[in-house]
């Protein structure tokens, strides 16, 4: 009798805990089976390998907006949205009460202070300068320069000998090493060369990758179980502090070699000096006390290969898999090209274009913002209030809530894109008079929204445009059978697998 009556009492005491815990942290109404002290998190480790869909499939019902309960006492509850009003509150309206905050800081620990993860003065300090590097002519015309360069002399000399070798190549591969090599030229004044025939390992380009993966884990455990494995140097944070170690070692080696490489110059000769790479222009403005120290610099390239190489190696993987996929795009995109160059198309017969030639290419704009829509390299925006709020959807945010921002459910709503929205359709970014199609930066999410908008959107579309249309120009691109794709465990929308192809040559 007494062990009945004890179970009896302690069952209603977990019934009374229990109701006690949703009432205090769901003033929202939960999307998921909310479990007695695990929460919503059992149901989103058994979906983590579709983790994306399975948010998009969980919000759908809900109509944009739910919560998810973390364990108790992990303080991992978040408001899940992917509603375009809640979206332009959040990044625009009332930008200043959304932050990143420290927690996130936390997360993004290997990011530093730069500019993806700074807040008020800080943010606006690191954006005033990049914008001001990224408005110069010089700039632009260097970056195009260094892209050309690369995929003149590296990259389609690579696909030449995959293609006449008729062996299976991972795209993503070429892409990653692609961008890297591109990336450090431009910010760094650098090329480490990792796009080669003999796909070399170098270690830095490793250590970056491996370091956004360990932030990944960040974000699916709870926050007392990374900071012990860190503590304990065990397991993903074992992992994590040899990458960045590895990482931060090339970035301030580099930045001692370009102190070394400026301070030869007089100070008449500094202030001639064209410079082209943004640390030595960075440097440089150290003069006028617009930057501070090694620290600084060592922050500010690291946020920059993050905007830089990932987002455009996701961005040209997603692009390649869907137009190989859809031959009908594949072949609009081959016959614009052929129509709006023509003779200049002709001349040119490697197919790498240039500035003013690639702004003609409207359908394959359009074509590069399906790819972007329905894969956004970032699929989701981490925020947190500093006070209380309703958002337009009437869900109520608490001071310090937590705001996932799901940018990939955004591309699959019917509400949002039509009833067609699951398909790949660059027509719809297509007028009737062929122009571009904008759509509202809350709407088409993929470069942000409201102040912290991406500076560098016209570059990245220049990029990704004479990429597309060298390797469209010169192969027809096959996925070989069996290739699962999936989305990785990233913080950057990749293909766990890879996305593995064969070449055929082809002249238009």
């Amino acid at each position: 009798m007494f062990l009945f009556r004890f179970a009896a009492t302690f069952i209603a005491l977990l019934i009374f805990l229990y109701r006690f815990h949703q009432k205090r942290c769901c003033r929202n109404p939960t999307f998921l089976i909310n479990w007695p002290f695990l929460g919503n998190l059992p149901q989103v480790l058994c979906n983590l390998w579709r983790i994306h869909d399975f948010v998009t499939d969980a919000l759908k019902p809900q109509g944009g907006t739910g919560v998810f309960i973390g364990p108790w006492f992990t303080n991992m509850n978040f408001l899940i949205t992917s509603d375009p009003m809640n979206i332009h509150h959040i990044m625009s309206k009332s930008f200043d009460n959304y932050v990143k905050g420290p927690e996130f800081r936390e997360i993004f620990q290997a990011f530093g202070d730069g500019i993806f993860t700074a807040d008020s003065d800080t943010w606006k300090y690191n954006r005033s300068l990049f914008h001001s590097l990224f408005k110069q002519r010089s700039f632009e015309v260097f970056l195009v320069k260094t892209i050309q360069k690369k995929v003149e002399i590296r990259l389609l000399q690579i696909l030449d000998h995959v293609q006449r070798q008729g062996i299976v190549v991972d795209l993503q591969d070429v892409f990653n090493r692609f961008t890297f090599d591109n990336i450090c030229s431009i910010v760094l004044g650098h090329d480490p060369n990792c796009l080669s025939i003999d796909f070399p390992e170098v270690a830095c380009e490793k250590a970056f990758n491996e370091a956004e993966e360990c932030i990944f884990y960040r974000h699916i455990v709870p926050s007392s179980v990374w900071k012990l494995q860190k503590w304990l140097q065990i397991g993903q944070e074992k992992k994590m502090t040899e990458a960045c170690k590895t990482f931060d070692e090339f970035l301030y080696a580099c930045i001692a070699s370009k102190r070394e490489e400026l301070s030869k110059y007089t100070e008449s000769e500094m202030a001639e000096a064209h410079v082209d790479d943004l640390l030595a222009a960075m440097i440089m403005r150290e003069e006028k006390g617009q930057v501070r120290d090694d620290k600084f610099l060592r922050d500010a390239s690291f946020n920059l290969f993050v905007a830089g190489r990932d987002t455009i190696t996701s961005a040209l993987t997603w692009f390649f898999w869907l137009v190989a996929t859809h031959p009908l795009v594949e072949a609009k995109i081959l016959e614009e090209i052929k129509e709006k160059l023509g003779d200049e198309g002709e001349k040119n017969k490697q197919g790498v274009l240039g500035v003013e030639e690639v702004k003609k290419l409207v359908y394959l704009h359009g074509a590069i913002c399906e790819a972007l829509r329905l894969f956004p390299p970032i699929p989701i925006e981490r925020k947190q209030a500093l006070k209380g709020d309703i958002l337009p959807s009437g869900h109520i945010v608490n001071p310090n809530s937590m705001i996932l921002c799901s940018l990939y459910a955004m591309g699959r709503f019917e509400e949002i894109w039509g009833k067609d929205c699951l398909e790949f359709k660059p027509e719809r970014w297509v007028s009737e008079r062929g122009s571009i199609v904008y759509a509202p930066s809350y709407k088409f999410i993929s470069f942000n929204a409201g102040p912290r908008t991406c500076l560098g959107k016209d570059l990245s579309f220049i990029q990704m445009k004479i990429v597309a249309t060298a390797i469209l120009y010169n192969y027809r691109v096959h996925v070989v059978e069996g290739n699962f794709v999936t989305p990785s465990h990233s913080i950057v929308l990749l293909m766990k697998y890879g996305l593995k192809v064969r070449l055929t040559k082809r002249r238009i």
